[in-house]
């Protein structure tokens, strides 16, 4: 009996003159989903920067992996139709993107954006980002969904770490807001992107230009099928197709996989082994339209992978892309996280 995951919860139903896409904000588990109202209003009171750090009282981490370990090679919802690191305490100043465009990329302190700390009012927040702690010197375990075959990567949906950190996540790529990249570089948003080639089309300099912030570009296949049940031979032209556009179009070989829907079985993992792929990351909690929803509980926890998509006003009832942003930044800054780069610690 072949092993099938899949994370139906909600649908949205778009179509527009060159896509139709449904999109399933796919918070598996059973029993009603805890959401958090997020409001939208904004406030123009200021506060001094902070910088979040670890736990004094937490208890100590298991053994760590290090950077260099391989883990062995280790989920959002149906379609999308045709269409496109150095761990010091001390902050560092913004290092030039490449390519030369002057704009900032990854600080020394947390390997995130570095940000401008007197940006947050512009994008209605009450008070800047905080900072992430630095990473890890050594990445640590992994917490898998269940033991996963040798040779095969794990399934994660949260980071094992006491720090009051999450991971933002963003997926598709339907939407490409230019008002998105100028709020991450102000902000110093770190965030991975699971990039879907058939709703991209050939804007892949949009993601370029957010790559070149320091937030990496991950594999979302092709054209977004829910892939549990589907031979392997299909399964891995989806993955792999997806890692050599990402390779050629952005210069960078992805190394964590995301499959629509949160649908997979054993078969994409080997197909996803098979591509390069060494984790495969599904979230705890998504960024809805109504706020924040969560797989368990009703808040976050450390280490939680948090899921939005790439969205724009008619995915999103006429909000901004930056709006969502902006709701998300909050509801993770009143539960008392900031943001962390995902590949600082898987």
């Amino acid at each position: 009996m072949p092993m099938i995951k899949n994370g139906f919860s909600r649908c949205l139903a778009l179509t527009t003159a060159a896509v139709v896409l449904t999109g399933c904000g796919s918070l598996e588990g059973p029993g009603p989903l805890a959401r958090t109202t997020v409001d939208t209003a904004t406030s123009a009171e200021s506060s001094a920067p902070r910088t979040a750090g670890r736990s004094p009282t937490a208890p100590p981490p298991p053994a760590a992996r290090s950077p260099e370990s391989s883990a062995a090679p280790g989920h959002s919802p149906p379609p999308v139709s045709p269409g496109a690191e150095g761990a010091s305490g001390h902050p560092a100043a913004p290092s030039p993107a490449p390519g030369g465009s002057g704009a900032p990329g990854p600080s020394r302190a947390g390997s995130a954006p570095a940000g401008d700390p007197e940006a947050y009012r512009r994008w209605g927040l009450d008070r800047p980002l905080d900072r992430p702690p630095p990473p890890p010197s050594a990445k640590p375990p992994l917490a898998p969904e269940e033991p996963s075959e040798e040779g095969l990567p794990p399934v994660i949906r949260r980071v094992r770490t006491t720090d009051r950190v999450v991971f933002l996540t963003v997926d598709d790529g339907i939407e490409k807001d230019p008002g998105f990249v100028e709020q991450a570089r102000d902000l110093g948003l770190p965030f991975t992107g699971f990039l879907t080639d058939n709703v991209i089309g050939d804007r892949y300099d949009y993601f370029d230009e957010l790559q070149r912030l320091g937030n990496p570009m991950e594999n979302h296949t092709l054209t977004h099928p829910s892939l549990a049940g589907l031979d392997y031979d299909t399964q891995r032209q989806e993955i792999c197709g997806q890692r050599d556009n990402l390779r050629d179009r952005l210069g960078r070989e992805p190394r964590l996989f995301r499959p629509p829907y949160g649908a997979y079985d054993g078969t994409t993992l080997r197909a996803a082994a098979d591509c390069g792929a060494r984790t495969v990351v599904l979230w705890r909690a998504e960024m809805e339209p109504g706020g924040m929803a969560y797989r368990s509980g009703g808040a976050l926890q450390p280490g939680d992978i948090v899921l939005a998509h790439f969205r724009g006003p008619e995915q999103l009832g006429g909000a901004s892309m930056t709006d969502m942003i902006t709701s998300m930044v909050r509801a993770i800054q009143e539960q008392g996280f900031t943001v962390a780069r995902l590949e600082d610690y898987v």
